[in-house]
């Protein structure tokens, strides 16, 4: 990958331009997507490492999320989005620009847990003392297990990690979402070392520019809005005066609706709630005298 920056086009042009990492992998698609709402529309090139982007300020590269801590710190990439898990396995010094909660499946953190056969007789961190262990975050694991002043043989697992236990290794230390593939394989969790999200990192040099920090921060909010508007619709309805605290009362506690006159004499009102009670929350809107109810999806939040 190294080769890639040497000899690609990345960077070229170092004028009014922001060097984005993408991650490649996992995260790929769904980061591609939340660009996508965020107003950035990012379109991969076969066998390329570098998106183009409808952005002529921005240069994408398309890296994986493991390494682009590092690119970021030592200046590479400006700004790049990375788990909190591979921040921390990089001891990278960078600025986090912002928290972002998604991932490939849900909004939920990704789970950073040591993982042994279901027969095995390891219960907790203690049992593991002078026991094998298979991870890809071997500082991490190697931190806890100091932490918890457990002796232990940590090794780099190249792949496959769960397929590992109990010929190869006594456990495993393991990034997971749901557990899924963990129990597929017949393993348990004893511990969890970290919750994990993916964060939006930028390298201090280029966060200390005035042209680079004021674009990485409008990425920022975007990003963020994008994310905050996910699962939310607009609701717009008609009430008359006589029917407005009718209708409040039945509103989700924290809707804040804004409230306006109309031309003829009625009421507008406006509110954002969660997409998933709108189904029953029409019937009842409708049933306490609102009318001309629209709903419609949000794109961005910006608070």
């Amino acid at each position: 990958m190294e080769a890639e920056f040497e000899n690609g086009d990345f960077g070229s042009d170092l004028v009014d331009k922001l060097k984005l990492g993408i991650p490649a992998g996992s995260l790929q698609e769904a980061t591609i997507q939340l660009f996508k709402k965020a107003g950035f529309s990012i379109i991969l090139r076969e066998r390329s490492y570098y998106p183009s982007i409808d952005d002529e300020e921005i240069e994408c590269m398309l890296i994986r999320a493991q390494e682009i801590p590092r690119y970021v710190e030592e200046g590479v990439l400006d700004l790049g989005l990375s788990g909190k898990d591979w921040i921390t396995e990089n001891n990278a010094d960078v600025v986090e620009i912002e928290e972002l909660k998604y991932s490939k499946i849900s909004k939920s953190p990704i789970k950073f847990v040591i993982a042994v056969p279901e027969d095995s007789v390891i219960k907790s961190v203690k049992d593991l003392e002078g026991k094998r262990i298979a991870t890809e975050l071997v500082n991490v694991t190697k931190n806890f297990l100091k932490k918890n002043k457990v002796n232990a043989q940590v090794e780099f697992s190249w792949g496959a990690t769960e397929a590992k236990p109990p010929k190869m290794v006594d456990a495993i230390a393991e990034l997971t979402e749901t557990g899924s593939s963990l129990r597929a394989n017949r393993l348990r969790i004893i511990e969890t070392i970290m919750e994990s999200t993916t964060r939006l990192i930028a390298n201090k040099k280029s966060y200390a520019d005035k042209w680079k920090k004021e674009k990485i921060d409008i990425i920022a909010m975007l990003l963020k809005g994008a994310l905050d508007a996910d699962g939310k619709v607009g609701l717009m309805m008609d009430v008359s005066k006589d029917k407005l605290e009718q209708v409040k009362s039945i509103l989700p506690q924290k809707s804040n609706p804004t409230i306006s006159n109309t031309l003829e004499g009625g009421l507008d009102l406006f509110i954002i709630a969660d997409e998933k009670i709108v189904k029953d929350l029409l019937p009842k809107l409708k049933k306490a005298g609102a009318t001309d109810i629209i709903e419609f999806q949000l794109t961005k939040l910006i608070h």
